[in-house]
């Protein structure tokens, strides 16, 4: 099913949370935490939406990432349901798409309720104090071609970067349904 994220709650506070990556690493936010923020993504393997824009987020991460701000993927999805987004499958698509960023499992979908997330891919830009300041999409190619795009999440974190403050104006990502088991 075909969601939208819905518009962004300025201000909300990243909840906590402790997931482990594929092979077994714990990361919390707390750790995740960039000098100038941190960007969320929820996604997974299987979604068409995500794979369309995967390689375009990968880019857009490690420039945010030169930049002081920090990126993780999030699974939320029931992987005993799809199993294309079991741990070992994430795994080989991390590698397979140059992944500079933990991708963690949400196991029991608790974060991916906790922060009210919707659909894969689903973006949530925090400032350094943990501020949510973006909620939007990635860029303006959706599923198409990207070679004159515009790289919203990107310009939108780089401002969050440098004012704290994330943009008034924002388009919500859309995507597949998590997949809640």
């Amino acid at each position: 099913m075909l969601l939208d994220t819905p518009i962004c709650d300025f201000g909300w506070q990243a909840r906590p949370f402790n997931l482990a990556d594929p092979d077994g690493k714990m990361h919390s936010l707390d750790d995740l935490m960039g000098e100038k923020g941190l960007l969320i993504a929820f996604i997974c393997n299987h979604c068409p939406y995500v794979q369309a824009v995967i390689d375009r987020l990968v880019d857009d991460a490690k420039t945010l990432q030169a930049e002081g701000v920090n990126v993780v993927a999030i699974m939320s999805n029931d992987y005993s349901y799809v199993p294309s987004d079991s741990p070992a499958n994430m795994k080989k698509f991390a590698a397979r798409h140059g992944m500079t960023f933990p991708y963690l499992v949400d196991e029991n979908q608790e974060i991916g309720k906790a922060y009210g997330a919707v659909c894969t891919p689903d973006f949530f830009g925090f400032n350094a104090a943990g501020e949510l300041q973006y909620r939007g999409r990635l860029d303006d190619a959706g599923m198409g071609r990207s070679d004159n795009r515009t790289p919203e999440l990107l310009n939108a974190m780089r401002q969050v970067a440098e004012t704290g403050h994330g943009p008034q104006a924002q388009i919500p990502s859309m995507g597949c349904s998590i997949k809640w088991s």
